[in-house]
């Protein structure tokens, strides 16, 4: 009760502070390809995209007061658990045993990327496409860690999974995109370092990007 008046207080006291419908309602409008492209990378559906784009917005303007300041990592935050309980992804455990004895994280089959972009109308680049070959769990394992910059911690507890389990998805999902000999360069030497991630998917994300820029 006493934080809940404190957030009133500060919120009546200073009303600049916080974001407000209006300033969710102008950062999906502003950010809507890449919060679409967001909803869509992770969902690999337009329908499911476009309910987790509205949803988004819906649960920011709706939602806990957020500084101004976080506006834009929050609407993000909302389209990636709106897509996180629409899908499910969960990590796949394979049945044999590794060299320790312990079950082992296994990669699931992927869809190729031709398949991947014909089923999305072949009108997505080889980035996107690779992106959306993915099985879900390493799917959204990449996006959370590599486009979005979360730290393990923050993807596992969004994912609801171990940070083993995280770091074993992204850890694949870097090898089969970097595996591809046209995006070969892109990831070619990339590890699970914080550092690296962070550097490969600022350069991902805007060849990503990009093909959003371009023209029609």
């Amino acid at each position: 009760m006493l934080g809940t008046h404190h957030i009133a207080q500060n919120s009546a006291t200073h009303p600049t502070a916080y974001a407000t419908s209006s300033d969710f309602c102008r950062i999906f409008e502003k950010d809507m390809n890449r919060l679409y492209l967001l909803a869509f990378l992770l969902t690999t559906d337009h329908t499911l995209a476009e309910k987790c784009f509205v949803q988004g917005l819906e649960d920011s303007k709706n939602g806990s007061l957020v500084f101004k300041e976080w506006a834009n990592s929050w609407a993000r935050r909302t389209v990636i658990t709106n897509a996180i309980h629409t899908i499910h992804p969960r990590p796949a455990l394979a049945a044999v045993d590794g060299p320790d004895g312990t079950h082992q994280l296994d990669a699931l089959p992927t869809v190729s990327v031709e398949d991947a972009a014909a089923s999305a109308a072949g009108t997505f680049c080889k980035e996107i496409a690779a992106i959306i070959a993915l099985p879900a769990f390493q799917r959204f394992a990449f996006v959370l860690s590599v486009l979005e910059g979360f730290s393990n911690r923050e993807a596992s507890l969004l994912l609801d999974c171990s940070t083993h389990e995280l770091v074993s998805a992204r850890t694949h999902a870097l090898q089969q995109i970097g595996g591809r000999p046209e995006l070969h360069r892109k990831l070619a030497g990339i590890d699970a370092t914080e550092a690296s991630l962070a550097d490969a998917g600022a350069a991902y994300a805007k060849e990503v990007m990009a093909h959003l820029a371009a023209p029609a």
